[in-house]
């Protein structure tokens, strides 16, 4: 596995784990159910009750909302039992007040400005007409229309496990006029991306979706995403980081460490690269950059010109 280190790297990303006690068994039975195993507990880790007191004395007007979202997801869990199909009802929860919140923004001018920094970072690394994009969890096309109106006709394939949203997505294309550019818009119940071909993506983006995955989402997605890719493509996507103990918040935000990410796509034959870059730009999320193994691309080229192996 390949890691950015040096200048510009955010110190303790890539900090010493504690020493497991215990069986591996037992060990990879807990890191894949999603608990830290890394150093102690960070200050900053929203799930704790010291956190919750104090981020509720410096904003009192947050604390009714944060009730009735703790109730509602509470009922949603209830309902659905699965990770996939609970966030599809919080989605369409969402959708139901705003569609640019339901992904994040919480005002028109931040759903402009957040998708037109994804689309020009994406462009600054080298995405242009020709290539073929995969978007996961494409959402109601915030970064998605300027994708679909700068690539080719027919080379945006978005996915989103909600209906909703994708629907608000279809009034995203008619709104912008770019029904002649034929995008393809796909609900879907997993992310093994069984039904797209192989080889086939130049780049795959998932902007602050693994940041509200549990890790056995992550990790279906990671298991599947090198197959669809091209030799040479790239996987971007964002996550919530920590440094201090992986966390969730009401099974809706999930905090990881770099190196769990990167040695979870290490274990399914990819390359993982923190990319300082993206750090100086106004977002709250990191972005790691996945890549297949050259060795492994090497094997796809030539397997591509009819040897065998």
């Amino acid at each position: 596995m390949r890691v950015a280190t040096g200048p510009g790297v955010p110190r303790g990303a890539y900090g010493p784990r504690v020493r497991w006690v215990g069986s591996r068994t037992a060990w990879l039975a807990a890191w894949r159910r999603g608990f830290c195993l890394t150093r102690e507990m960070h200050s900053d880790d929203r799930s704790r009750l010291t956190f919750m007191i104090r981020y509720a004395a410096r904003h009192p007007g947050h604390i009714v909302p944060y009730a009735r979202r703790l109730a509602r997801d509470a009922a949603l869990r209830l309902k659905n039992r699965d990770h996939v199909s609970y966030y599809r009802a919080v989605m369409k929860s969402d959708a139901a007040r705003s569609h640019e919140g339901a992904v994040g923004s919480h005002s028109h001018e931040s759903w402009l400005k957040i998708g037109q920094m994804q689309f020009d970072y994406l462009v600054s690394h080298g995405l242009k007409p020709g290539m073929r994009m995969l978007e996961i969890g494409c959402g109601n096309l915030r970064a998605g229309r300027l994708f679909v109106d700068y690539l080719d006709v027919g080379d945006y394939y978005g996915i989103d496990i909600s209906p909703d949203i994708l629907l608000a997505a279809q009034r995203t294309i008619a709104g912008e006029g770019l029904q002649d550019k034929l995008p393809h818009l796909t609900p879907v119940q997993d992310l093994k991306l069984a039904f797209l071909p192989a080889g086939y993506f130049d780049v795959v983006h998932a902007h602050s979706v693994f940041s509200h995955s549990p890790i056995q989402v992550i990790e279906e997605c990671l298991a599947h995403v090198g197959r669809v890719m091209k030799p040479d493509g790239f996987f971007d996507f964002t996550f919530d980081r920590t440094e201090g103990a992986e966390h969730q918040v009401l099974h809706e935000d999930f905090y990881y460490r770099t190196e769990t990410l990167v040695a979870l796509a290490g274990r399914y034959g990819l390359t993982g690269q923190f990319m300082t870059d993206w750090e100086e730009l106004p977002h709250q999320q990191s972005k790691l950059r996945i890549t297949r193994r050259a060795e492994l691309r090497y094997i796809s080229i030539t397997t591509r010109k009819g040897l065998r192996w």
